[in-house]
């Protein structure tokens, strides 16, 4: 059982930055009182919030944070479930989620959602639309039993009497027919691959003898037509190499021309040059007999006698320089032999190193051959082992054919247990025998509010109603008064369910403002006698706007509103 025991809140909507604290727990019938605006129902919200992260009303949760304030939105709720303490806080600007059990913060090992879903499914053991349909009524923003879906219904219902775990456990077994499923499709592409293998491997195996032999006498054919290549390439070097090493000899004889040529025309250079100076003295003498620079005679035997040693000095001069021309010639000559020579010599290496690349790459390929020709013969030698491999693969094929086969009865098992599962299964079964009982309680309840009609709910948990005089209504047909009555019984029926059950049991009841309207003359006297006889042990809050319900009440809360703000006025 859920035990509240206090709920507070600051920076709540319309609260301001001091906590209002209201002890849920202290007085068994609560009336709270207000305005409209004052904050009387943000009790309700402040407790939706804090349970399910959610407000009750439709509010936005950037609402709930007091607009003046704008920060420090905090709402903390204590509860006790099976002698254990706990306090759930929520707040916003800073966001905050924290656990405190015995005194202890939970370790937060997760994001928000995953400790919402363990607070939910493991503590409170309860969801937002099950808790609050056996905790409030008649709010604006409550939806009851009778106007949920279908499906809604059944998941009330299945909380109520403790059986959400065969739906959970459906999911599991749900899960575990698709997780099959998958490997079962894994293991038929596994088959379909080993079953290739074994295919290639048999195919392999007959075509090692057929054509390891045929293979090994083709590859020694080339390995043959590469060698004889290889020694062609081979005698063709030995050629070229002794025709580059007489060109090497011969271009050895005409080494250094190059040189020779360089200083012989630097020497005919200068005998130009002599040349030229002895025909300039020639010929000054020869037209001169005066000196052009003195203007005083020359001596003609001197005169003569310079012209015969030039005449001399020029003959010597063109002996030398016909020498050297016969030299240069020479010399340039050797420089062409040289320079052909070069060529040719470059031409026949180039030759050799053609050849040296060729009978590279032939050597190669007949390593390559040789290579094959042993895993051939290997192959040829060990074909035990082959077989060996065929054997382990059609082993390996067998295995995954009884795991398919394994897996496809599994899931026939498990497809049983989905089945007994399903919501026409077990839960059904479980819910066929609690209808009649919770029919009864309904109509038990109906009549303790003077409204006799007989109200059931089938297995669909679709309603048929009846008049004492068999006139047949639907729950859309019938007055808000008549209405909230049948919400009252399905409330209270809920309530003793769950006490039976101990399922969503919990102490803490809210009305929001069913005495104000939709209860039209039915006495408070005697709806309070009604509550204090079928809510045992409870702490009922009644919320309205009628002032004249004091006397009603063992504590009454009054909610105001001071410069902006929710103020809460006890009087207990």
């Amino acid at each position: 059982m859920i035990i509240f025991q206090k709920i507070r809140w600051r920076n709540f909507l319309s609260t301001g930055n001091q906590f209002t604290e209201v002890n849920l727990q202290q007085n068994s019938t609560n009336l709270i009182i207000g305005t409209n605006g004052t904050g009387k129902s943000t009790v309700l919200d402040a407790l939706t919030f804090s349970l399910f992260n959610k407000p009750f009303r439709k509010i936005n949760k950037g609402q709930l944070a007091n607009s003046t304030n704008e920060k420090d939105c905090l709402v903390e709720v204590e509860f006790s479930i099976n002698n254990k303490e706990y306090i759930v806080k929520r707040g916003i600007k800073p966001n905050l989620f924290l656990i405190i059990v015995d005194g202890t913060p939970m370790h937060k090992e997760a994001d928000d959602r995953v400790m919402q879903k363990m607070l939910e499914e493991n503590i409170l053991k309860v969801n937002y639309k099950s808790f609050t349909q056996i905790v409030i009524l008649g709010s604006s923003a409550f939806v009851p039993f009778m106007q949920l879906s279908g499906s809604n219904r059944r998941e009330v219902i299945e909380d109520l009497l403790d059986i959400r775990i065969f739906s959970a456990m459906n999911n599991i077994i749900k899960e575990k027919i698709r997780g099959q499923r998958d490997d079962i499709r894994t293991l038929e592409f596994s088959k379909e691959t080993i079953k290739d293998k074994v295919e290639m491997q048999k195919n392999f195996i007959n075509s090692i003898e057929s054509r390891g032999k045929n293979d090994i006498e083709e590859k020694n054919g080339k390995i043959k037509e590469l060698t004889i290549e290889v020694d062609t390439h081979l005698e063709h070097n030995q050629i070229l190499e002794a025709n580059s090493s007489d060109r090497v000899k011969e271009q050895e004889k005409v080494t250094g021309s190059n040189k020779k040529l360089k200083k012989l025309n630097t020497l005919k250079g200068q005998i130009t040059q002599k040349v030229s100076t002895i025909t300039k003295e020639h010929k000054f003498f020869t037209d001169n007999t005066v000196c052009p620079t003195c203007t005083q005679d020359i001596e003609e035997s001197f005169r003569l006698n310079k012209i015969d040693d030039v005449q001399t000095k020029a003959k010597e001069l063109q002996s030398g320089y016909k020498e050297l021309e016969d030299a240069i010639q020479k010399e340039e000559e050797r420089e062409r032999q040289f320079t052909t020579l070069s060529k040719e010599i470059t031409k026949l290496n180039n030759g050799i190193s053609k050849n040296n690349t060729r009978i590279s790459g032939c050597q190669r390929q007949i390593r390559d051959l040789e290579s094959e020709i042993q895993t051939i013969t290997d192959q040829l030698a060990n074909r035990n082992t082959e077989h060996d491999k065929l054997a382990e693969f059609n082993e390996n094929l067998q295995q995954v054919f009884e795991k398919i086969s394994t897996k496809k009865t599994e899931i026939i098992n498990y497809d049983f247990a989905y089945s007994l599962l399903k919501d026409d299964g077990v839960k059904t079964k479980i819910i066929k025998k609690y209808l009649p009982l919770i029919n009864q309680q309904v109509n038990r309840f109906l009549q303790m509010m003077d409204f006799y009609i007989n109200f059931k709910l089938d297995e669909e948990f679709n309603e048929s109603i009846e008049s004492p005089i068999h006139e047949r209504f639907s729950y859309a047909s019938f007055s808000e008064g008549e209405k909230m009555r049948i919400d009252l019984a399905l409330l209270f029926t809920w309530r003793e369910v769950a006490r039976v059950k101990n399922s969503v049991n919990t102490n803490l009841l809210i009305m929001d403002e069913v005495f104000d309207s939709s209860l039209d003359g039915f006495g408070t006297d005697e709806f309070l006698k009604i509550i204090r006889f079928v809510i045992k042990d409870a702490n009922v809050f009644v919320i309205s706007h009628k002032a004249d319900l004091h006397d009603k009440f063992a504590n009454v809360i009054k909610f105001e509103k001071i410069k902006g703000f929710s103020r809460m006025i006890t009087n207990d």
